[in-house]
């Protein structure tokens, strides 16, 4: 069995969103968008979600009182933020839902900004400390996740590729953190296998960076620890079967536990995905999961004990702490191996000429900040080449 419950039941909890989760959660999204005082939500989805039937879904459960948009990518822009924006005025909406992966709960975060606040969104950047300027109030949002992987929902940013300078930006502010948050495992049955593979490999590398940066948070570490158990006991059960409850419920908490635990920071592996994703268009947890293994090797001297702990929950074999540790790396490269993903950047299309430039790009993100080991251009260009 994938997970304790053999059922997902319909729970609440405040961490500090008001997340509420299990089997049929979505029935009562009404109550909920009542609850924050809205009459005329904006719904922002993806075209994909909608194919599947579960805007469908959604607008059922609000009786159809709800505006409906749907034109993003999964690297989502700055135009479809704007154009987002324009129809939320338009509709005379009061409140976000975002419905989906992580690119439509970002782009949802992100209207937020867009409506209330006049300056372009470059100049809300966090990299430039553009939180400072997010100080005006902003519409309260719900966040429902249709993949268990990025963890948005409970998440306080939102990245978007910007125009000028077509890098993947972070924006991001305490205020943007969703009111609430609804997991139902029912939503997740329809995402491929290996869409389901790919995002939850996503909430794993979440779990991991966060463990391992820089820094103390003891909170983040024992939320990233239990929510890399859940995802590694219940990722290839989702994969291999995707009615199964237990593991989509599984996996939605662990998405959920490691967007909570990397407040604490991320990592290399971040850093070297989202160029990937603004440069290659490339999904950004297959991207993560490429790369996460060159990142443990790198990163195995400067935290051996926590990469110990990853490689013995994820069912590296060894008798020492320098064994385990020595084994994470392979362990990911197995599991990844399992769930049917590319074996490296080459056979997903990336070639040894691309390198140079998306190390620079990923040196410029500041994801490696927090990185347990420091960073320089030439480390990352050596851990694209030995993710290839």
């Amino acid at each position: 069995m994938a997970e304790e419950d053999t059922t997902p039941k319909l729970c609440t909890w405040s961490f500090p969103t008001r997340i509420v989760y299990g089997v049929g959660a979505i029935r009562g999204l009404k109550a909920e968008v009542a609850a924050l005082g809205s009459k005329r939500p904006l719904l922002i989805a993806d075209p994909g979600v909608e194919a599947a039937g579960i805007v469908a879904t959604v607008k059922e459960a609000l009786d159809g009182e709800v505006e409906v948009f749907t034109q993003i990518s999964s690297n989502p822009l700055e135009t479809e933020v704007l154009a987002a924006a324009d129809a939320y005025r338009q509709a005379g909406c009061d409140s976000l839902i975002g419905l989906g992966g992580g690119s439509p709960l970002d782009v949802a975060k992100v209207v937020r900004v867009a409506v209330t606040h006049p300056l372009p969104l470059s100049q809300y950047d966090d990299a430039i400390g553009g939180d400072a300027k997010i100080v005006n109030p902003v519409p309260p949002m719900i966040g429902i996740p249709t993949t268990a992987g990025t963890g948005s929902e409970v998440g306080r940013s939102g990245v978007v590729t910007l125009q000028a300078s077509k890098k993947k930006t972070v924006i991001f502010a305490p205020s943007l953190l969703p009111e609430v948050a609804v997991l139902d495992p029912e939503l997740t049955v329809t995402l491929p296998a290996r869409l389901t593979a790919a995002t939850g490999i996503d909430a794993i590398t979440h779990c991991i960076e966060a463990l391992c940066a820089k820094g103390t948070h003891p909170m983040a570490d024992a939320i990233a620890i239990e929510g890399l158990r859940l995802a590694a006991n219940a990722i290839e059960t989702a994969v291999r079967d995707g009615s199964d409850l237990a593991a989509r419920g599984a996996m939605l908490k662990a998405s959920m536990m490691g967007a909570v635990a990397f407040q604490k920071g991320l990592g290399a592996c971040h850093s070297l995905s989202h160029p990937l994703g603004a440069e290659l268009d490339m999904h950004h947890g297959l991207a993560n999961a490429l790369c996460l293994p060159a990142v443990l090797d790198f990163n195995r001297a400067s935290v051996p004990r926590k990469m110990a702990r990853i490689g013995a929950i994820l069912g590296a074999r060894g008798e020492s702490h320098d064994t385990l540790a020595f084994e994470s790396a392979g362990a990911v490269r197995a599991l990844r191996k399992r769930l049917g993903l590319p074996d490296g950047l080459a056979a997903a299309g990336v070639s040894e000429d691309d390198l140079p430039r998306l190390a620079q790009l990923a040196f410029e993100d500041a994801c490696h900040q927090s990185n347990p080991r420091e960073c320089t251009v030439d480390d990352m260009l050596s851990l694209y080449r030995a993710s290839l």
